[in-house]
This record gives structure tokens, sequence and C-alpha cells, in this order.
């Protein structure tokens, strides 16, 4: 799991003990060397581009293109890191 999505996941502070602790089971994705570099330019490329991409979003984007994987979100707002980033998205419903 992304560093990112784990911490977004335990922000949450009506999910129960039981699962945060399973949560915390889950292996993380390493951040790979130069990780926070490549975030900030492709978050400048996406800005250069009129788009306003979250941080938390460029972070979670930049480990899945990192590591060749596909995101799966209901979240519409990753569309532009597939567009622009190479990100492979699998959207499951949408959220905005």
């Amino acid at each position: 799991m992304c560093p990112v999505v784990l911490a977004e996941l335990l922000s949450d502070p009506f999910r129960s003990l039981k699962a945060r602790e399973s949560l915390l089971q889950i292996p993380l994705l390493d951040l790979k060397f130069e990780f926070w570099e490549r975030a900030g330019l492709t978050r400048a490329e996406l800005i250069k581009q009129k788009i306003k991409p979250k941080l938390a979003d460029t972070l979670i984007a930049q480990v899945c293109i990192d590591h060749n994987l596909p995101l799966h979100t209901r979240d519409t707002g990753f569309r532009s890191f597939a567009k622009h980033a190479g990100l492979q998205l699998v959207l499951h419903g949408f959220v905005n």
C-alpha cells in the first residue's frame, strides 16, 4: 500500500481499532530514490497545464507511477495524472 494512502485511511477518527490494526498489517511500498523530486516535477507539469492537483494526490500517483502499479480509486481527480503523467488508472465509480 502507498504510505500516503495508509495515512489517509488512518486519519478517519471513526475507523475501528480492529480496522486500524488490519491496515497496519498491509506492507507499504517503498519510496524510490528521488521520489520527492519526481513528485514535485510531476505536480509542476500538471500546474503548467492549468491543473490544480492536490499534494496528497500527487504523492499517491507518484508512488503508483514509480512502481508501475495501477491506482484503483473512485476519485476522478486522478484522471489528469493518467492523461499527463503516465498513471495507470482504474476508476470504480465516481467521487468528486
